[in-house]
């Protein structure tokens, strides 16, 4: 019996890790098309409000749900479920509701903030995403609680194509009518709001027809009616949910801070009032980039926590150790092989995506991010893992508020640069935090077996290899966006192929910890077909 209940839930998590995995590539791509039809400028535009928005999805999509779904398996009883969700919604829907009037009614000082008042309206619509959060949440929580991922995959997946869709509809209306990119950005937004909408119609139609524990939200959900359960799911939704919040939004949180200080601090530094906007789109840039970079490390995530709980549950700390520490070295070898590759690549990826070399050195610091965030997240899941809350939720906050210090001085002073600067530098804080705090086997995981080392012996390898193409087809990808994108494919391709070789030769993962890895053994019978 508990075999099948694991099967099923490694089912339920791999249905829904694929649905994330669409919309993610979905989140990042649109982002290219934007930018070419409504140019840096216009990119600013949307990318200044985007936080906002992101912020609200997370709510919606990973936060909560995640949360509620962790507190409802907890109990068995279907009245004591539907309880602990009677308490829950109250406090979520008047905290949503609090912030759709802060950010609606204070949407033009909040603009003049950012140095730019025509952003209020974007601000207003993006308020409205807010109100839908609470439903959404708590249909998505209790689904994932039963658990029955499918409603919560089918809406994220419909939910980001309608609002792709509607996204890329409204820069095509940009260069083919009058729009000018205030309007285009306002109609991108309310393809957030009708995908949220979508997402509701089809959970609504789920719990309708459900034969499950079935969502009613009835007149006595909209105040707390049982106050003994209040305060201590008041405290795990603050610790809990706030650590899980935190983390799945925390590039949102450096986002938002990057919209109130960098475009007026780039015209504090010297640049005039549209240049800084263009500078500011061109920043900007960086993150569909750290987006694609970030999808396969992240991914281990959820193939590796609901291992790393099972080990401490039936087998101690012994075991919780390897595996943690077999998961910071799978994490470790993504990033690092996704953002040396990435920063090879930068000259041809630019150009073919966003059609000029603009901002490359800004770009190419804010890719380390890519490593930063992959690691920050392998910790964060391991100490969720132990129920370690309070330590993560510290380090993100220390990082955040670097980032919050340091970002104003830096990007005055170095301009886009300084900007990522200091995005990196509050990474770095969090990362290093956790890192000390995860004791002396976990925070020096890199010494394990000369793993450090023959890391950096696959990294120097890889980065011949396309330092070696580079120059080749250099010439060649410089002639058009199209050989550079062709290029772009081929050289990751190849470096991939030669990290992959050398880690294996290397000998960096044992037999077992192969099988262990996503597709790892198809990776080893491939390479030893061709004998290599």
């Amino acid at each position: 019996m508990a075999h099948k209940e694991m099967q099923e839930m490694l089912r339920a998590a791999a249905i829904l890790s694929v649905a994330s995995l669409i919309a993610k590539i979905l989140s990042a791509f649109y982002r290219v098309p934007y930018q070419n039809l409504v140019g840096d400028t216009g990119f600013y535009v949307y990318q200044q409000i985007y936080p906002f928005y992101g912020i609200a999805m997370t709510f919606s999509l990973t936060g909560l749900p995640l949360f509620l779904s962790k507190v409802l398996q907890e109990e068995k009883e279907p009245y004591q479920q539907n309880q602990i969700l009677k308490t829950l919604f109250p406090i979520i829907f008047w905290v949503c509701v609090a912030l759709f009037a802060l950010l609606f009614f204070a949407s033009e000082p909040m603009a003049a903030a950012m140095g730019d008042v025509q952003l209020a309206g974007l601000i207003r619509v993006v308020a409205v995403m807010y109100l839908l959060t609470p439903p959404l949440a708590f249909l998505r929580g209790n689904f994932q609680g039963i658990p029955w991922m499918t409603p919560t995959a089918l809406s994220q997946v419909g939910e980001q194509f309608l609002r792709v869709a509607i996204i890329v509809l409204a820069a095509v209306l940009y260069k083919t009518s009058n729009w000018d990119v205030y309007q285009t950005a306002s109609l991108a937004f309310l393809g957030g709001l009708g995908g949220g909408l979508l997402a509701l119609g089809i959970l609504r139609h789920e719990n309708r027809r459900t034969t499950l524990f079935r969502l009613r939200f009835t007149k006595d959900w909209w105040w707390v009616q049982d106050r003994k359960l209040l305060r201590p799911l008041l405290k795990r939704l603050v610790l809990e949910g706030g650590l899980v919040f935190l983390y799945s939004g925390l590039l949102l949180f450096y986002q938002l801070v990057d919209s109130f200080f960098v475009k007026e601090a780039l015209v504090k530094g010297g640049l005039a009032d549209g240049a800084a906007k263009i500078a500011k789109g061109v920043f900007d840039r960086s993150q569909p980039l750290v987006q694609l970079g970030l999808v396969v490390a992240l991914a281990l995530g959820s193939t590796f926590l609901p291992m790393l709980t099972r080990q401490i549950v039936k087998k101690g700390q012994g075991a919780f150790q390897q595996y943690a520490m077999m998961f910071l070295r799978l994490t470790t070898i993504l990033a690092v092989a996704a953002t040396v590759g990435l920063w090879w690549l930068l000259p041809f990826m630019n150009y073919a995506l966003f059609s000029d070399h603009q901002g490359m050195l800004t770009l190419a610091i804010f890719i380390a991010a890519i490593f930063l965030v992959a690691l920050i997240q392998a910790y964060e899941n391991i100490m969720q893992s132990q129920n370690q809350l309070r330590i993560p939720l510290t380090g993100a906050i220390l990082g955040l508020s670097i980032k919050l210090l340091t970002t104003n001085f830096l990007t005055e002073k170095f301009l886009t640069v300084g900007a990522s600067l200091s995005t990196i530098l509050g990474l770095t804080v969090t990362l290093l935090y956790l890192a000390r705090k995860a004791g002396p086997v976990l925070g020096r995981f890199y010494r394990y077996q000369h793993f450090l080392a023959k890391t950096l012996l696959a990294l120097g390898t890889m980065s011949l290899v396309l330092g070696a193409f580079l120059l080749l087809v250099g010439p060649l990808a410089a002639s058009s966006r199209t050989w550079s994108l062709l290029f772009s494919i081929v050289g990751v391709v190849i470096g991939a192929g030669s990290f992959l070789f050398m880690i294996i030769r290397l000998q960096i993962f044992t037999l077992r910890e192969w099988l262990l890895i996503p597709f790892g053994k198809k990776i080893l019978r491939l390479f030893q077909k061709n004998n290599l």
